[in-house]
């Protein structure tokens, strides 16, 4: 199998090549003028052609008086570097702004942070636990999925195995987040994202045993050959090290954004690429990981997964950039901060959408005799039961989406029941309710 084609950048020599970029100097930066961080390959189409090898020579220049490097080297032996050049910090300032607030900070609604939190608790972890496993792809519609997250059913096959396992994950990684990260750590993220599954014949927390791995660029070609696997305990040691050191700025240790930080954890794992299958999804945990224990709480709530997966070439193609240019982290930094960002304004649109859906139901339940006998999460039963007539709703489901006790998503339960608005059975020993067909029709006629 050959070699993915990125073509190798124009190397700038010192002081042979002084001459050549000067002219350049005023009128070139690390980005373009919109901010963009161009490899070679891109620069050199946006450019004169006669000129650009000097024009690419003058952002080089410019980019490695900004580099700093970081404690751990690529198969070379060169140290990977990055540089924060202004449409970075921009984006940062962007980024910290929603990740660092509260859920009322995202969403434009007026609904509380209690009520949006609790569609936070009841929808989104399990997103990002859905579209990990689709990237990495499993078949299982959205919808199945959910309800088998929130029945806390078996798996029936291999894709919904690999759901669950992601679930668990990123509830792994949020019980640890003030834990440091250990090569045991590591392997128990592994082992939690792969058990019950048989991809690339793949053994659950342990790391691969040969070199006959390699991650393709999408038309067939070697994007990146990971690093000899007996070189593995040694780096990802070196690994674990960087991610448990402060880089707090204080006290003289060198600064990194927690969030540049997280993103190079993603990276490195990816690079490393220690196992024979799942190593994207245990290097998305170990991101959220870090995330979580930077205190930037939001982030259990957002997918980045969905975005990657409609973006698989980029991803490939930052990935390359990186290897390609000298290690330079840059690359893919900017694809993820992009990817990040996206992430949180769907989470905006999500709450936006909850929270009008809410709030239609609260209306029509206010003009009849039933909206002073509800709380929310009844309220929000009666939305879901009005979207989905013949719904199944059981004590165990409601006590997992709102995280309330079992006793008391049964005595919410047997209100509805008792009501008239649900229509209760039961199965074995357990009670069921049921979203009956007539349910806004029975409200509508309620009306006061």
């Amino acid at each position: 199998m050959a070699k993915s084609k990125v073509e190798k950048a124009p190397q700038l020599k010192f002081p042979d090549d002084l001459q050549i970029i000067v002219p350049y100097l005023d009128k070139y930066d690390a980005t373009d003028v919109e901010g963009r961080y161009l490899h070679w390959s891109q620069l050199k189409w946006r450019v004169p052609k006669a000129e650009a090898e000097a024009i690419w020579k003058t952002v080089k220049f410019k980019r490695m008086s900004q580099y700093k490097s970081i404690a751990l080297t690529g198969e070379d032996g060169r140290p990977f570097v990055y540089c924060t050049p202004h449409s970075m910090e921009a984006l940062l300032y962007q980024l910290v702004k929603m990740a660092g607030g509260n859920v009322g900070a995202i969403a434009d609604s007026s609904a509380s942070d209690s009520l949006q939190n609790m569609f936070l608790v009841s929808s989104l972890i399990m997103e990002e636990a859905i579209t990990s496993a689709q990237l990495e792809g499993a078949a299982t519609t959205r919808e199945v999925a959910k309800r088998m997250l929130e029945e806390e059913r078996e798996p029936v096959d291999e894709d919904e195995r690999m759901i669950l396992n992601n679930y668990l994950l990123l509830k792994y990684a949020e019980q640890n987040k003030d834990e440091p990260l250990t090569l045991d750590v590591m392997l128990e993220f592994h082992r939690i994202a792969t058990a019950g599954t048989t991809e690339n014949n793949v053994v659950p927390g342990e790391f691969r045993q040969d070199n006959d791995i390699y991650i393709g660029d999408g038309d067939g070609n070697i994007a990146h050959q990971p690093p000899d696997f007996q070189q593995l305990h040694e780096r990802l040691q070196r690994l674990c090290d960087f991610a448990n050191q402060q880089h707090t700025g204080l006290q003289g240790c060198d600064f990194i954004h927690p969030v540049i930080k997280a993103i190079m954890l993603h990276f490195m794992l990816g690079y490393e690429h220690p196992f024979r299958d799942g190593n994207g999804r245990t290097a998305r945990a170990l991101f959220y990981w870090f995330m979580l224990k930077s205190d930037y709480t939001l982030f259990k709530y957002v997918s980045i997964s969905k975005l990657l997966r409609e973006k698989p070439k980029d991803y490939g193609l930052s990935f390359m950039y990186t290897e390609n240019d000298a290690n330079d982290l840059t690359y893919f930094i900017y694809f993820q901060l992009d990817i990040i960002l996206k992430a949180f304004e769907e989470l905006k649109l999500y709450l936006n959408k909850k929270a009008d859906e809410f709030r239609e139901i609260t209306e029509v339940l206010e003009k009849t005799s039933f909206g002073q006998q509800l709380n929310f999460v009844q309220k929000d039963l009666i939305k879901k039961a009005v979207k989905e007539p013949g719904r199944v709703f059981s004590a165990k489901e409601i006590a997992n989406a709102y995280t309330i006790s079992a006793n008391t998503a049964r005595s919410y339960l047997a209100k509805l029941a008792q009501l008239k608005l649900f229509l209760s059975t039961k199965d074995g020993k357990t009670m069921l309710y049921i979203a009956p067909s007539d349910l806004l029709a029975k409200l509508n006629r309620n009306k006061r």
